[in-house]
């Protein structure tokens, strides 16, 4: 008889994900109920147990999706789960099968029908007022021809608005790579692009949106996803790799390969971040096949051209705070790189298996020094690559 081994909550603005974890495969059944709105699920052949009397507590106050969740015996040899809803949801249900530490895993995924929207997080105060400020001083201009415009403070790399998505690699139940000293590389990603960006929202003329900004898991290609549903001028993927040997060191960059991976580790850095749907956990029957089966075309070629200029200034910036594991930028078949029209690149902060390197990766002042060295390779690319008018996308 399946037992409950353990349950886990994942909170976050775009879905809440609760992960029951057991030791066999179980039966399950669910439906939705309205007024309140409620997700119930039936465990079949498994028994009541301590993990399961817990649940209740596992459902923080603030969740944005879940209200109570609930457990209790049904009927002989059935528990029933009653998940109490904030608003109106679309639940995925689905089964993953054991992999890594992980056992059989039951996933309850809740997302609003409503979801946030990444393109209204561009639009904060600041960009509104400067919006504002914007058109009064074209209107000035055209009052008196004569005039000249004011100085801004700082002069802007670029002529226009753009737009960089930040990926923090891993999240929620896939924690990526674990240091020696117990750090996971989910957490190092997400302090670090935080910080990159604060200082790209601070650049006149430059906003960047992450795909997730806590503690949760994002699958490949909504990673890919977001970034183009912003438009976005370009993607950067954060993250802080283990190798087999705890002697690998040294931060590196990485972009698309059209065919194969530039050396061994390459590939096996791509092997393994290509993992993490499995790992995560994603519902394969929802997910977007046309990625799966996206053709490097001349596009893409083009976008990988552009992808190495931008790996190559960040690259450069890099050496300047941390040895570089290889001395040029390096390809591989990375999934979360393949936006056919948004130059990307993916880049190894540090090795996490390294407990040298897994100490300057918890540091606030390496951290920092990381951000800025990224953000100065982004500036040194758009002066050399000026970012074009955007062209509508299909």
């Amino acid at each position: 008889m399946p037992g409950i081994l353990a349950v886990r909550v994942w909170p976050a603005a775009d879905y809440t994900r609760v992960a029951i974890e057991h030791d066999a495969p179980l039966r399950y059944s669910h439906f939705m109920v309205k007024n309140p709105e409620r997700l119930v699920v039936d465990l079949e052949g498994i028994e009541f147990n301590s993990v399961l009397e817990g649940l209740a507590g596992k459902i923080a106050a603030d969740d944005p999706n879940i209200r109570l969740l609930r457990a209790g015996r049904y009927k002989p040899g059935v528990v029933r789960l009653v998940m109490e809803l904030k608003n109106e949801v679309r639940p995925q249900v689905f089964m993953l099968p054991p992999v890594g530490e992980y056992g059989h895993r039951l996933v309850l995924d809740v997302y609003p029908l409503n979801p946030p929207d990444p393109l209204l997080s561009l639009l904060d105060k600041k960009d509104i007022e400067q919006l504002i400020g914007d058109l009064q001083a074209e209107n000035r201009a055209e009052a008196r021809p004569a005039a000249t415009e004011p100085k801004r403070a700082g002069k802007p790399v670029v002529n226009r608005l753009v737009t960089i998505t930040l990926d923090p690699g891993h999240g929620g139940e896939d924690p990526g790579a674990v240091g020696h000293g117990g750090s996971y590389e989910k957490n190092v990603t997400l302090a670090v692009a935080r910080r990159l960006k604060a200082k790209i929202d601070a650049e006149p003329n430059m906003r960047a949106v992450l795909t997730r900004d806590s503690d949760f898991f994002v699958p490949l290609h909504m990673r890919v996803q977001k970034a183009r549903r912003i438009r976005s001028d370009l993607f950067v993927s954060i993250h802080a790799d283990a190798f087999i040997s705890p002697d690998a060191h040294g931060s590196s960059v990485f972009v698309l390969s059209e065919s194969g991976a530039s050396s061994s580790a390459a590939r096996y850095l791509a092997q393994k971040e290509n993992s993490a749907d499995l790992i995560g956990g994603v519902n394969i029957d929802v997910k977007d096949k046309m990625l799966a089966r996206t053709l490097l075309d001349l596009s893409q070629t083009a976008t990988i051209n552009d992808s190495l200029k931008f790996g190559k200034a960040v690259l450069g910036e890099l050496g300047s705070i941390n040895r570089l594991h290889k001395a040029g930028v390096e390809q591989a078949g990375f999934a979360v790189l393949k936006a056919p029209d948004i130059p990307s690149i993916l880049v190894e902060t540090a090795f996490i298996s390294n407990p040298e390197e897994e100490k300057r990766l918890n540091d606030d002042a390496y951290q920092d020094k990381m951000a800025e060295a990224i953000l100065s390779g982004m500036k040194k690319y758009f002066t050399k690559n000026p970012p074009l008018a955007k062209s509508k996308q299909a």
